[in-house]
């Protein structure tokens, strides 16, 4: 082989592997586009920026009639496709309060809730705990014993693997009294439950604690990292006819989107408050969509509870229908 023959072949093997290495290239890049397409178009779906749970007073008229027991919470909510379940402690005051040994009895409880929760795979998320004192109260000693009380609560929702209890905050009108009060009372309650790895959260729940302003300043002086609010889209009522606490028609009510949208900066969980619905299956009160975006933009990914309170439907209609309601409207945000 002569020289200039042996250069012509060098050159034209160069050639070739020049483009098989052209070809390699593209073909990795091709690749590359299709992982990241593929990577990219996984993101892409109708998943919601929340989980939904599903709060037990939904079910509060079948419980009181003895339709359905409470015991029966867990099961319930999975039937009804849900992954969490938020309890209400007064739904299980006959469990154990008129027991020959109401501790045993109330251990006895926790064991059963628990066991219900890992047999129908829900993740117990909160307990509400109402009628156990005011930790607003002026008194100390009242003040005292609510907090004693409601450590019972911080105690079962560690023993549950929940990551809160919801708390009310209702003593005085008069703004200064009440902030002052509160502060006392969710700080002391708020340490004790940091030990225990549990959140104390405070809903919009009528009187004082329905002005959210003025419940950011409470969270804003407790300035505990697990005390925060559990914003509630329908209970910014602060003032109702006679004084009444419940029941009677509202006569001064807090903006509810100015009231969320302040709220939800300290927001550890939120509850999905829905009463009735028009035809189109849209929340006649309330627009949810504008809520569910500024539950959204405020950077909030944590549980959002199905709450129906409302007449017209039976209690489960009612949560399907708001559980439709909350992934239909997230689907488009």
């Amino acid at each position: 082989m002569n020289i200039k023959t042996s250069r012509f072949r060098i050159i034209f093997l160069g050639f070739i592997v020049f483009n098989l290495s052209l070809l390699s290239c593209k073909n990795k890049e091709t690749e590359n586009k299709e992982n990241t397409s593929a990577s990219i178009d996984s993101t892409v779906s109708n998943k919601p920026f929340f989980k939904l749970s599903l709060a037990q007073w939904s079910l509060e008229k079948p419980i009181h009639s003895g339709k359905l027991d409470a015991i029966d919470f867990a099961e319930k909510a999975s039937q009804l496709g849900f992954e969490g379940v938020e309890y209400v402690n007064q739904l299980y005051f006959d469990k154990y309060r008129d027991s020959d040994n109401p501790e045993a009895a109330f251990s006895k409880l926790l064991d059963t809730l628990k066991a219900k929760s890992e047999q129908f795979n829900v993740e117990n998320v909160l307990i509400m705990v109402d009628d156990e004192g005011d930790l607003a109260a002026m008194e100390d000693e009242k003040r005292e014993e609510a907090i004693q009380k409601h450590k019972r609560w911080v105690d079962a929702a560690q023993f549950l693997d929940c990551h809160a209890i919801r708390v009310n905050l209702f003593g005085s009108n008069k703004e200064a009294e009440w902030k002052t009060n509160a502060v006392k009372g969710l700080t002391e309650l708020s340490e004790y439950a940091s030990t225990k790895g549990i959140n104390v959260l405070v809903e919009n729940h009528g009187g004082l604690s329905s002005n959210a302003k003025l419940l950011a300043e409470v969270m804003d002086e407790v300035d505990l990292p697990n005390c925060g609010t559990l914003p509630d889209f329908g209970n910014f009522c602060l003032r109702r006819k006679n004084g009444e606490m419940w029941g009677a028609e509202c006569v001064e009510e807090y903006p509810t989107y100015q009231g969320i949208e302040e709220m939800m900066p300290y927001a550890k969980a939120v509850s999905a408050k829905t009463y009735d619905f028009n035809e189109e299956g849209k929340e006649s009160s309330m627009d949810i969509s504008r809520i569910l975006k500024i539950v959204k933009e405020s950077g909030y990914k944590g549980w959002i509870g199905v709450e129906f309170e409302g007449s017209n439907l039976t209690p489960e209609e009612g949560i399907l229908k708001t559980k439709e309601l909350l992934l239909e409207e997230a689907a488009q945000l």
